[in-house]
C-alpha cells in the first residue's frame, strides 16, 4: 500500500465498530426492559411512543439510503472529495445519524423512561467519537472547506442548510 492509499479515509474505518457498540447497548436496554429489570420505568401510554418510534426508524432508514445509495458516499471517499450535496447538505454524518435515529426508535417502542436515557448518551458518544476520529482527519484533509462546511451543517440532526 503506498502513502497516498494510507492517507485517505477508509471506506469502512472504525464506524462499524462504533455503530455495533450503540446497537449492543440498544439491544441490552430492550432486553432489560423486556425481562422486567427496568419495570419501574415503564410508561403506560403506547400510541405516542409507537408513532415516534416508527417515525424515527423510518427517518433513520431514509437517511441511510440517502447517504449510501443516493449520494454514493463510497465513490466520494475513493475519489477523495468532500461530499456537501444531497443529504450531506442537511447533516454532516447521515450514516451515524441513521443509526442514532433507528436505535432511538427501537428504544421508544419499549416505553420505558430508563431506556430513554440511552439516546442522549448515544449522541454524546457519537459526538466524542466523531471529534476524535473523522472530524480530525477531514479537517486535516480538506482544511478551510471542511471547517466552513461544519459551521453551516449540523453534525447529527438534519436541518435546512443556511445559505
Amino acid at each position: 500500500m503506498n502513502k497516498k492509499e494510507k492517507e485517505h479515509l477508509p471506506l469502512m474505518g472504525v464506524g462499524p465498530l462504533c455503530i455495533a457498540i450503540m446497537i449492543a447497548f440498544t439491544v441490552a436496554g430492550i432486553a432489560l426492559v423486556k425481562s422486567g429489570v427496568l419495570k419501574s420505568g415503564n410508561i403506560n401510554i403506547a400510541l405516542p411512543f409507537i408513532v415516534l418510534g416508527v417515525l424515527c426508524i423510518a427517518g433513520g432508514a431514509a437517511l441511510w439510503v440517502s447517504a449510501v445509495i443516493v449520494c454514493r458516499i463510497d465513490i466520494k471517499i475513493k475519489s477523495e472529495r468532500l461530499e456537501t450535496g444531497g443529504i450531506y447538505a442537511h447533516v454532516r454524518n447521515p450514516i451515524y445519524s441513521a443509526f442514532l435515529f433507528i436505535c432511538t426508535g427501537a428504544l421508544l417502542f419499549c416505553r420505558n423512561l430508563y431506556a430513554l436515557v440511552l439516546p442522549p448518551l448515544f449522541w454524546v458518544y457519537l459526538t466524542i467519537f466523531m471529534k476524535m476520529t473523522e472530524e480530525k482527519w477531514l479537517a486535516k484533509c480538506f482544511g478551510e472547506e471542511y471547517l466552513t462546511y461544519c459551521k453551516q451543517v449540523n453534525r447529527f440532526i438534519p436541518w435546512i442548510r443556511k445559505r
